[in-house]
This record gives structure tokens, C-alpha cells and sequence, in this order.
């Protein structure tokens, strides 16, 4: 598999050394409900470690909680409530929209408060090998003690201005040096060899990462506004502790945009997890997210996620056609064949710098010519059997899931079902419609009507459809 690696500006060729592949991505700070840019680069990451565990490897797979901040400190204060009162509930939703999202859960959450010595053994390393000092407000990283600083971002030190996330603070020597620590008196804080803080932002990442994964592994992922000051400040504090390459690949999402805007809460134009999957559904939000390359933005409009609703559609009819297939015999070598090639041809898209806008093509191709199978009715059970394995396959990859009805509302259906064709067969066609519509109003199924049969499908429910 070949990924863009934005730290070599070109498509490299993932390495594991034997057959794990250790992946760390930068979790969501835990003071607000994740929105729509979360769920994008969470869903990217879960779909290349889908897709890495359908080749047979093993994916150590490393995302933190970020739960001490001054956003989580500041919400707490408005809240009349703690600071981990605010995260523990922030994380409790995260993992509610998640799971709403069909994303599995990472091989660890680690928290920061949880890591605090690990952090402070990294600073006190840093300070030792005379990349970090002690000053008046904290303990700060030498940013020019690290000849690499900036090779990520492309930006040189020479040209670099006290970014926005890094504090004007006289008592540092550089402008650009970055606080791994910083000295506070109100909670919360944390006993150190320096005085009584909290860790810097930075610091909290290249701990779990190195604990975790050790001191180089494959992959460091997160969206594109990270890429600095946050990792290229990642980059030169765990190197300069460990004195070897932090990761090979260094892989960015892109942005997701409202309308071609940005998402803040000054336009009041984010939208929430929660809020997308009841307007859209879990499989069509993951298709959106997959539409496009990862690396490129992504815009959240209506016409774009209605595109995505009409291919879950057609996705969700293919899957109950092919289950619900009778007889045997017809083009079944044909099928198998097609079904070998769009295998293929899936794969080597998304072994082509995970390419899911054309794996999603090559899938809708498949599908639709299935689907033309099932309305011409010549699709057989025969036939089905060559094909669902690798619509299966190629779902699992992109996590999408169809909605699965009870055991008992399955004979509720068929009661339904068979009533229906009653209807029809004494020409009583008005009470054979009601029930059609009934069933697709109260259980969200529908049916299509074969020779001889009809097929129903439970269809996942979509508002804004």
C-alpha cells in the first residue's frame, strides 16, 4: 500500500516492520460535541485500518483524548463544574456519535490526565539533553536546538513568527519556543520537578505515541490544520528525546467546509455528529465522507449528501436482492468474474494512496449492474452466492452496515408480506397499496415485486433525504 506522506511531499510505500501496523491519530479535545470535520478524519482512519486488517494485518491503532486544556478549563468555569466533569461527559458522547458512526473502537484511548508522568519524564529528558529549559512561566522546548524544525510544515525557522497557539511570553528566550509545561496555581494542576502546572498541549501526544508505539512507528495521522504548529512541534520534541525517526508516515485530512465556508462558531455553522446522523443515516454520512480523496476538503452541502443517500439506496437494495435471490442456474460465471474485477479493481484503489473516491465508483458499478440483474429477473440464488461475498467485503471496508430487522419483526414482515399478495391476487389492489405504504411508513421497509415472489428490504431511516 502507497500513502501520501506529507512529510516527504510524496506517495510512499507503507513498511510495517512484520506484519503490525501501528497508527496513532490525534484525538478531539473534550470540551464540545464533535462535529462533522471529527467524524470525517475519524472515519478516514477507520477505513484504512478496516481495509489494512482485510489484508491480514495486525493494526495497533493508538487515538487520545485530549482532557486537560484551557477550553475544558474555561467551559468548566462557565458551567459552575469541574474539569473532568466536562471531559468525562464529552467523551461519554464522543463515544455515543462514534458508535452512531459504526467506527470501532481504537486497540486504546489514552487520556492525558492519565499520562502526566510520562509527560513529565519526556520534559525532564528534553531538559537533560539541552533541548529545554526552565523559565519563568514554564518549561519551554529550544525550538532552534533542533535542526529539523519544520521540515513537516515546510516552513523554515528563519521565516517563522510567533504562531497562533504559541504565547508572547518575554521570559523565553526565542519567540518560537513552545511551553511543555506551564506554571499554574488554580486546579487543574499536577506536582512536577519545576513547580506545580499543566502539560503543553504538544507534549501530551509524543508521550502516549512513544509509550504506546514505541519510538518510530508507521503511521501519525490527524486532519490538516494540524500539521502546524502541533505535529512539526511533535516531530521535534520526540525526536530530540529519542534521537530516531518519530514516524514514517505522516498522513492529513482534509477540511470539511459548510457551504464553502468554514466551520466556526461565530457564523454558527457547525454541525454536530448527533445532528448529521439524524438528518442523514450512518451509511450515507460514511459514504460522504469517503466521496472524495482524503487529503482534499470536503464541502457539506445538500446535494452532496443526497448523492451519497441514492448510493446507500442502491447499495441497500443490492445487499437484499442478492439475499433474498431464489432458483438457481443463470450468468453465473459471468457474475463471478465481475465480481473477481471489481475485487481487484476496489483494492487497487484503495492500495493507490487510499483512493475511496474511485473505490467507490468501481463498488457503485458493481452494484448497479446487480441491481440490473434483480429488476430484469434474472438474478439467481447461484449467482448471488458468487457475488455477496464480495459486496460483504467491500461494505466491512467502508463500515457500512445495513439495518437488520428482529427475528420476530421478520415474520411480522412476511405476515405483511403474504396478506399483501392476498390483496393482490383477489385484485384488491387499494388494501394491497395500504399495506405496501404502511410497511414503509412504520418499519421503513419496502418492497419490489419478481415473478412469482416479492423481496422487502429494511431501509435505514433518512429525514433529510
Amino acid at each position: 500500500m502507497r500513502l501520501y506522506n506529507t512529510l516527504s511531499r510524496q506517495i510512499d510505500e507503507l513498511k510495517p516492520e512484520g506484519d503490525t501496523v501501528r497508527i496513532y491519530v490525534c484525538g478531539v479535545t473534550v470540551y464540545d460535541n464533535s462535529h462533522i470535520g471529527h467524524a470525517r478524519t475519524v472515519i478516514v482512519f477507520d477505513v484504512l485500518r478496516r481495509y489494512l486488517l482485510s489484508r491480514d494485518y495486525k493494526v495497533a491503532f493508538i487515538q487520545n483524548f485530549t482532557d486537560v486544556d484551557d477550553k475544558i478549563i474555561n467551559r468548566a468555569k462557565a458551567e459552575g463544574k469541574t474539569a473532568q466533569e466536562i471531559s468525562e461527559k464529552y467523551i461519554a458522547n464522543y463515544y455515543k456519535d462514534f458508535g452512531g458512526l459504526n467506527v470501532m473502537d481504537t486497540t486504546l484511548y489514552p487520556k492525558a490526565t492519565e499520562h502526566i508522568q510520562e509527560m513529565i519524564r519526556l520534559i525532564q529528558g528534553l531538559i537533560d539533553k539541552g533541548h529545554a529549559y526552565l523559565a519563568l512561566n514554564g518549561v519551554y522546548f529550544r525550538v532552534r536546538s533542533f535542526p529539523g524544525y519544520g521540515k513537516l510544515s515546510r516552513k523554515p525557522v528563519e521565516e517563522l513568527d510567533a504562531g497562533a497557539r504559541i504565547e508572547v511570553d518575554p521570559s523565553k528566550e526565542d519567540p518560537l519556543d513552545f511551553a511543555l509545561w506551564k506554571f499554574y496555581s488554580d486546579p487543574p494542576v499536577w506536582d512536577s520537578p519545576w513547580g506545580k502546572g499543566r502539560p503543553g498541549w504538544h507534549i501530551e501526544c509524543s508521550a502516549m505515541s512513544l509509550k504506546y508505539l514505541g519510538n518510530t512507528f508507521e503511521i501519525h495521522g490527524g486532519g490538516h490544520d494540524l500539521v502546524f504548529p502541533h505535529h512539526e512541534n511533535e516531530i521535534a520534541q520526540s525526536e530530540s528525546f529519542t534521537g530516531q525517526e518519530f514516524a514514517k508516515i505522516w498522513m492529513h485530512s482534509g477540511m470539511v467546509t459548510i457551504d464553502s465556508q468554514k466551520m466556526s462558531k461565530s457564523l454558527g455553522n457547525i454541525v454536530t455528529i448527533d445532528q448529521a446522523l439524524k438528518s442523514w443515516g450512518m451509511n450515507s454520512l460514511r459514504l460522504y465522507c469517503v466521496s472524495v480523496h482524503y487529503a482534499k476538503p470536503l464541502d457539506y452541502t445538500d446535494e452532496l449528501l443526497k448523492e451519497s443517500v441514492q448510493r446507500w439506496r442502491q447499495i441497500e437494495t443490492c445487499l437484499y436482492e442478492l439475499r433474498s435471490a431464489a432458483a438457481t442456474g443463470g450468468e453465473v460465471e459471468t457474475v463471478r468474474s465481475m465480481a473477481d474485477d471489481s475485487a481487484r479493481a476496489f483494492e487497487a484503489a484503495m492500495e493507490d494512496d487510499m483512493n475511496t473516491s474511485l473505490a467507490l465508483t468501481e463498488l457503485m458499478k458493481f452494484v448497479t449492474k446487480l441491481n440490473q440483474y434483480a429488476a430484469s429477473d434474472k438474478l439467481t440464488k447461484d449467482m448471488a452466492d458468487a457475488a455477496l461475498p464480495v459486496l460483504d467485503r467491500i461494505m466491512g471496508i467502508l463500515g457500512l452496515k445495513a439495518v437488520e430487522a428482529s427475528k420476530q419483526e421478520q415474520q411480522e414482515i412476511a405476515a405483511s408480506v403474504a396478506e399483501r399478495n392476498r390483496m393482490r391476487a383477489e385484485k384488491k389492489f387499494k388494501e394491497a397499496d395500504d399495506i405496501r405504504k404502511r410497511l414503509l411508513e412504520e418499519r421503513s421497509v419496502e418492497l419490489f415485486d419478481h415473478k412469482g415472489r416479492t423481496v422487502w428490504a429494511k431501509r435505514e431511516r433518512i429525514l433529510s433525504a
